[in-house]
């Protein structure tokens, strides 16, 4: 059976979602606020519902499509690139599905000083994989998860406040970029124009 071919990727929705996560999280922790509660454990409480359904799920579904869009029904052209971004999306997905819950629950943080480091790895993966495959853009999105997934290494390992800071301003930072590439591929896909994507 033969799938048409598809142009579209839905990659914009995953940018987008982990944008608005890193957002909410990085904007909250590096200016501590806007405050809506005076209860941290409600402000916690919200911050790990935006992790759990942006950061989570918007990311789960795009890997989810992806994947099935390269193996069960193969409908994307120049497809190898794309199952790095089905990888990433589908981890970093449950990934914030797990830190929204934390966050949720007022959880323990421990644990992520480990969980930090395999997706640190992962992070290195796909910048060598982007960037071996030519795609600055997306390689530029992963040097700013390493940036991330580094000082949240020394954050949760020292449980240092200044290495909290430094993953909330590379958090920010990486959601602007993660803005630009939403953009980018939305208007280039859409609107026929030829953005840096």
């Amino acid at each position: 059976m033969q799938f048409p071919v598809s142009s579209f990727w839905p990659i914009a929705i995953g940018f987008f979602a982990l944008g608005v996560n890193y957002f909410v999280q990085g904007g909250s922790t590096l200016f501590g606020g806007p405050k809506w509660s005076d209860d941290p454990r409600a402000n916690a409480k919200v911050t790990g519902l935006w992790g759990i359904f942006l950061g989570g799920f918007g990311q789960l579904i795009t890997g989810t499509y992806l994947m099935i869009g390269l193996s069960w029904f193969p409908v994307y052209r120049n497809a190898a690139p794309l199952y790095m971004a089905a990888v990433a999306f589908s981890a970093y997905g449950i990934h914030w599905i797990v830190l929204g819950w934390r966050k949720y629950i007022g959880g323990d943080t421990g644990p992520e000083a480990w969980m930090a480091i395999p997706f640190l790895l992962l992070s290195i993966l796909g910048a060598i994989s982007f960037g071996g495959n030519g795609d600055i853009p997306a390689m530029i999105l992963f040097i700013g998860l390493i940036l991330i997934y580094l000082c949240e290494i020394f954050e949760k390992f020292l449980n240092s406040t200044g290495w909290g800071k430094g993953t909330a301003f590379f958090q920010l930072l990486t959601g602007i970029w993660l803005m630009y590439l939403t953009y980018g591929v939305t208007l280039n896909f859409a609107n026929g124009m030829h953005w840096w994507v």
